[in-house]
């Protein structure tokens, strides 16, 4: 401490004698540097946020209400009818339901399983006097409609408790198919192993023999029984139940009106993909000539060019296409509707919580509607005639008409007679009624939606990537009451000539998947049997075989049995198919010409003449069987020529021989691509 006190003087003094440290002018610039040193770490730049911005030109979409629990309690329905529907008609019978439940003091909705959230069925007894009702298609091979696969999926692999469920399920199917109403008969088991309680027994459609007799007997039984199970009583109110109500827009922009869209308006002028069923691609007709050299039909072969669509596509899925109704028929329902079909019309849902706020696209012309929306050339259904009864102005014409929609034998009979089997369309039956002079909106909002038409595809992506091939036998025929009814799409694309007054003609279209594939092992040998234009699909495979043989792949037998009526007539393909044997892509070609001779020759004699190869390939060498064409009887023909073929060479009994045969389908060794 002593010596820290003595030195301090000394430094003192040092201080004093010496020259200062830091001048004036250091001492500026350090406060500057200083300066902008504490600028800098104060003031410097951060990382700007990103700004949000709001896009004006597009509002962002409403959130889309998911639960139909809290949609039923909102607006006090204790009924919900959910539909699996390919072609319309199973969502059809679900509105005619959810409409019903009104007349019997109820009210229902109808729903698509694939908008909300199907968990909470095990909720639905939250609410009092719940039941819901199940109208579920099979599509195919036993399969779910493509609404209703995420709602099967849920039932496969849920353990659900629905416990306090009170259901019903009618199914819609065909008979011709193997797996005849699969999806309805699963559904109602289904359910029942989760703990709900069935209500009503399962009815089932058959769409082969009266889709529309079987589901108003079903539908006629079910509600007496409802009743009854909820102890409550039929209002006995039978008057016509408006869905929706009519506009007139007056003063619309047409740039704000739909002209034949699926979906977003514009969509065929401003093309985006991807594309699917509500957003079909319009794609350019290159090619489409006739394939048969004679006879009295007309059988044809149409190329759609998919250049930059980024649609892709394997042999053996389907090309769906959207047509148009004849305009001869769109303007003779005009002048006997007595309407401007060019005013722009808006059907609009009565039930503002519904999510269908418009049966078809609106705002649109009667003529659009008519035209693009709308089926006006198939038989109308027993509902259509109900509710259009009010407007005959003859009592006999009403009492016919509602007749016809009872359940009655005697109002089968007539149903049958005077619409079915003269194959009466809408306009038939106004013309033939003179006393029935609907309202044409009322008119437009009972007929069904116009639905795609589903034809394989016959060319294979790997020979032709930008490129779709139809096949297909253009339908026409003269009914009963000497009319001509013409099939539509078939009719419409007969129209669609590559060039068209300069215009590239055009056909909207989207691809569906199929299960129908060739062998995962390009080793297996393949059988195909496909008569008529059910030759399509297997042009493609047979393209496809060559395709792999030239990339040096080591390919199996590809063996095809065909049937035509004539071979100088209608033997589709004929000069591709020479040249596909020439090359040994094709290793067997077995034509049968059906009426070449007094006795006729169809395709399951020919499979019979050669059984020993067949069974050996079958049996042996893991051969794919492919079937394409007419369900009714071909189908079911081939399918028994090879339960024969199984008794006989493998020494099966025939109940063994049809298990056999089920179980190649279960490997998917079996595969059918056939329609009725």
């Amino acid at each position: 401490m002593a010596d820290a006190q003595s030195e301090a003087p000394a430094q003192q003094e040092l201080l004093e004698v010496e020259e200062p440290l830091l001048s004036n002018l250091d001492i500026f610039l350090f406060s500057l540097i200083a300066g902008l040193l504490i600028y800098w770490v104060t003031f410097r730049k951060k990382p700007e946020p990103i700004p949000e911005f709001k896009k004006l030109d597009a509002p962002a979409p409403p959130s889309r209400e998911t639960s139909f629990m809290e949609k039923m309690k909102k607006t006090g329905r204790n009924i919900v009818v959910f539909y699996g529907s390919q072609t319309g008609t199973a969502e059809e019978f679900a509105n005619r339901l959810s409409k019903d439940a009104q007349r019997y003091g109820m009210k229902g909705m109808a729903a698509d399983p694939e908008e909300y959230d199907m968990a909470e069925l095990s909720r639905l007894s939250e609410i009092d006097n719940s039941l819901a009702i199940f109208c579920m298609a099979t599509y195919g091979e036993g399969d779910p409609t493509d609404n209703a696969q995420d709602f099967y999926d849920w039932l496969q692999e849920g353990e659900a408790d629905l416990d306090g469920l009170n259901f019903a399920v009618f199914g819609l199917g065909n008979k011709t198919y193997e797996h005849y109403n699969a999806m309805g008969k699963y559904v109602d088991k289904r359910l029942e192993e989760l703990g709900a309680k069935r209500v009503f027994d399962l009815g089932m459609g058959d769409d082969d023999a009266n889709l529309e007799e079987d589901f108003v007997s079903w539908r006629e039984q079910f509600w007496p029984a409802i009743c009854e199970h909820f102890g409550v009583e039929a209002t006995g109110e039978e008057s016509s139940i408006r869905q929706y109500e009519l506009k007139v827009e007056e003063d619309m922009n047409m740039n704000k009106v739909y002209t034949g869209e699926i979906g977003r308006i514009k969509s065929f002028e401003n093309q985006k993909p991807p594309f699917d069923a509500k957003n079909p691609f319009l794609a350019p007709v290159t090619v489409n000539r006739k394939l048969n050299k004679g006879g009295d039909r007309h059988l044809m072969h149409l190329e759609l060019d998919i250049s930059g669509s980024k649609i892709r596509y394997e042999s053996g899925d389907h090309v769906a296409v959207y047509p148009t109704n004849d305009t001869a028929i769109v303007s003779k329902l005009g002048d006997i509707l007595g309407v401007d079909l060019d005013i722009v019309i808006s059907l609009n849902n009565l039930d503002e919580e519904s999510n269908k706020k418009h049966p078809f696209p609106c705002p649109t012309s009667y003529r659009t509607a008519l035209t693009h929306y709308l089926d006006i050339t198939h038989p109308p259904r027993t509902n259509v005639l109900y509710e259009l009864a009010q407007y005959a102005s003859d009592p006999k014409d009403q009492e016919n008409m509602r007749k016809m929609a009872s359940s009655s034998p005697e109002g089968k009979a007539l149903y049958q007679s005077f619409v079915l089997d003269p194959c009466r369309n809408i306009l038939a039956i106004l013309e033939d009624i003179p006393s029935l002079k609907p309202p044409a909106d009322h008119l437009c909002e009972l007929l069904p939606r116009l639905q795609a038409r589903y034809y394989s595809i016959a060319s294979s992506s790997k020979v032709h990537p930008n490129s779709i091939h139809i096949c297909c036998v253009v339908v026409e025929y003269e009914t009963s009451t000497g009319r001509t009814n013409r099939g539509v799409a078939t009719n419409w694309l007969k129209s669609k000539l590559p060039t068209d007054n300069g215009h590239k003609a055009s056909v909207p279209m989207y691809v569906r998947k199929s299960q129908f594939r060739l062998p995962f092992k390009a080793t297996n040998p393949v059988i195909m049997v496909g008569p008529g234009t059910g030759i399509a699909p297997f042009v493609g495979f047979i393209q496809e075989r060559g395709w792999l043989k030239e990339q040096g792949k080591e390919v199996g037998e590809t063996v095809l049995y065909y049937g035509c009526r004539h071979k100088s007539e209608d033997y589709l393909y004929e000069e591709e198919l020479a040249e596909f044997q020439k090359s040994g892509v094709l290793t067997q070609l077995n034509v049968a010409f059906s009426r070449d001779q007094a006795q006729k020759v169809y395709v399951q004699h020919l499979l019979k003449n050669n059984k020993e190869e067949i069974w050996k390939q079958v049996h042996s060498n893991s051969a794919h069987i492919y079937i394409c064409g007419d369900a009714r009887n071909m189908a079911r023909d081939v399918q028994a020529t090879f339960h024969e073929m199984a008794e006989e060479l493998g020494g099966l009994t025939h109940t063994q021989a049809v298990d056999y045969v089920k179980k190649l389908m279960t490997k998917g060794r079996y595969s059918q691509d056939v329609w009725s």
